[in-house]
């Protein structure tokens, strides 16, 4: 098998949207469409900060992530936050989301950012596992505001 990363194009969307979908199952949440649809539109809007990466084993897209690049007060160049990360599930293992990972390396490397980073929830061991061979965690919990 050899996987290809690169970016999402418009012409991805009808393969993008069931990972997308199954993105949303894993972590029990719902996006409305409208908010599926603008979160797409962003990714090919030139002047926003979103980027969308698709791994693609020949024509079949197996996994996704999107990043996001923003300033920090912590350092001077810009800082890239990888958002969500998604790989089918009968092609987990494959070094997938490693490869999509480093992607997205790639990607805040040539933007000049100083920094790349993500969360995950405690109770995803299988990506922990990936994550604690290609990144360091240096321990921060979450907080989000109470709605």
């Amino acid at each position: 098998m050899t996987i290809v990363i690169r970016p999402l194009v418009p012409a991805d969307r009808a393969q993008w949207e069931p990972l997308w979908k199954g993105y949303q199952d894993f972590y029990q949440v719902s996006f409305s469409g409208e908010q599926t649809d603008l979160t797409w539109a962003r990714f090919h809007e030139p002047s926003e900060p979103m980027h969308a990466l698709g791994a693609f084993d020949g024509t079949r897209l197996v996994g996704i992530v999107h990043y996001v690049f923003h300033r920090s007060t912590w350092l001077p160049t810009v800082t890239c936050y990888l958002q969500d990360l998604f790989v089918l599930p009968d092609q987990r293992g494959k070094s997938i989301g490693r490869a999509l990972i480093e992607g997205v390396y790639a990607s805040a490397d040539a933007a000049g950012a100083g920094r790349v980073y993500w969360l995950t929830h405690e109770t995803n061991a299988a990506g922990r596992r990936l994550y604690d061979r290609v990144a360091l965690n240096r321990g921060f919990i979450q907080y989000v505001r109470k709605t």
